[in-house]
């Protein structure tokens, strides 16, 4: 009797010790089985856009890995406000992943007065996919020939006009930032739509645009744009030929767009290991690289606790490009 009494009350204290086990218990059982049904890859902006490009590749190559469904979502509106907010308000079990980008990461905490999330707090970046600098492109029978065409009307009134695929975008922000180092006067015009923009562009409506290489390439070897600077401080890796506005203008000029793979930040510790070690399998793939690599982007070698650093960072730069620009969305 004596020892079974001992033996309950061995029990008795241990109780609360075992109860808080259960929980992590219980998630290490569930990080060893997932995934165990579909995932689902929130693209925040629509088919067909660069970001929805590049996160079905990934997405695809991830399901290899994983064993599972990558399925890819769009969900646009607002720069890619409502499709990252619905991620980070996602349950955190590891289902659903976002394609963050430089915009939704990076330059939304300053544009936006009122971000419905936080870049930084909410989410756990999984693994970097990749950079792609912009390339300044005009029509092919505009004539500016050179960067020091565009300053010499940039300096007469009333100056030139470029477009972008909206205010706070990586093309407002890197023509704005041209605007201040050749000193002339540009005015900006935003599309809802960056292809329109483009086309605007080749048919002379509009002077200038900064966009990706993987969209003008095609249009500059048909003949149909001409391009006169590289917006990142070495010449991109897709053009390699094309000289950098750094370089042109005498000025830093570095700015790249990018795209990482983020979860909801309160994802358990094991499945995100799980995620990132996927991720990372999936980056390193040959298959996948070139693929990307059609996209015109540029991988570096970024992971683990450097993925957030690089964010931070990034929120600095492109924060302050915004507060100088003047741009704002309510």
């Amino acid at each position: 009797m004596r020892f079974q009494s001992a033996r309950r009350a061995l029990l008795r204290a241990a109780w609360p010790a075992l109860a808080a086990m259960l929980p992590w218990a219980a998630q290490a059982q569930s990080a060893a089985d997932f995934p165990t049904r579909p995932l689902r890859m929130v693209v925040p902006f629509g088919p067909g856009t660069s970001t929805d490009t590049v996160a079905r590749v990934v997405a695809e190559a991830m399901g290899r890995q994983l064993g599972q469904t990558v399925v890819v979502e769009n969900r646009a509106g607002s720069g890619g406000v409502i499709g990252t907010e619905a991620v980070a308000r996602a349950q955190a079990d590891g289902y659903t992943l976002v394609m963050g980008t430089v915009g939704t990461h990076a330059i939304n905490p300053a544009l936006y007065r009122k971000l419905p999330y936080d870049a930084a707090r909410d989410f756990a970046p999984l693994g970097f996919v990749g950079q792609t600098p912009t390339l300044l492109v005009v029509a092919a029978g505009s004539p500016f020939q050179s960067l020091q065409d565009l300053r010499a009307a940039s300096a007469r009134a009333p100056g030139i006009s470029f477009a972008s695929a909206g205010n706070g975008t990586s093309g407002h922000l890197a023509g704005d930032l041209l605007r201040r180092a050749l000193g002339g006067q540009m005015v900006h015009v935003p599309y809802k739509d960056g292809a329109v923009g483009l086309s605007d562009v080749m048919a002379g409506q509009v002077q200038f645009m900064f966009y990706h290489p993987a969209a003008v390439l095609p249009q500059i070897k048909a003949g149909k744009l001409r391009a006169l600077g590289v917006s990142s401080a070495r010449p991109s890796q897709a053009a390699p030929d094309v000289p950098t506005l750094q370089a042109q203008t005498g000025q830093p000029f570095d700015l790249v767009a990018w795209f990482m793979v983020y979860a909801p930040a309160a994802t358990p510790a094991p499945v995100l290991a799980r995620l990132r070690e996927a991720t990372r399998s999936a980056l390193a793939a040959p298959e996948t690289q070139a693929r990307l690599t059609t996209q015109g982007l540029e991988g570096i070698n970024t992971h683990g606790d450097e993925l957030a650093a690089f964010g931070v960072r990034e929120s600095g730069q492109w924060g302050e490009l915004v507060r100088q620009s003047g741009a704002q969305v309510d």
